[in-house]
């Protein structure tokens, strides 16, 4: 049950650019996090150029990703090769001007502190596994 926000700046992104992104995330999610496609909420969120530094220093193109998952349903080398391709996915669509200073987040949320259709993940691990969903 991943949540998927990304941040874009500097570019409008067509709604096929947008719907690509979209699609990449929650595959990646998939595949790499081992997360349920069918549960992958993904937001694509553009802001103004202007709105964007790094270093102090204004931006052409910026992108941010951040993830919230269930604290402890991955293993450190899943979450670094999924920093890794999310890196690519945004320099692939944003281009060769994306900075270095370009973040990907996966923030690991305890279960008693989230959940989906008004039930924490906590809960839904102690009902047993034929409901428990990260």
């Amino acid at each position: 049950m991943p949540f998927v926000h990304i941040k874009i700046a500097g570019m409008a992104l067509t709604p096929e650019q947008v719907r690509h992104v979209q699609d990449e995330a929650t595959r990646l999610m998939a595949t790499v996090m081992r997360k349920k496609r069918e549960l992958t909420a993904v937001l694509v969120e553009q802001v103004p150029a202007d709105a964007w530094t790094v270093g102090a220093e204004p931006v052409r193109v910026a992108g941010h990703l951040d993830v919230k998952v269930t604290e402890g349903t991955n293993t450190a080398e899943e979450k670094s090769r999924f920093i890794a391709a999310a890196a690519k996915l945004l320099k692939d669509v944003l281009g060769s001007d994306l900075p270095v200073a370009t973040y990907v987040v996966v923030h690991e949320l305890a279960a008693d502190s989230w959940g989906y259709d008004g039930l924490s993940q906590e809960h839904r691990r102690k009902t047993g596994p034929a409901v428990l969903t990260f």
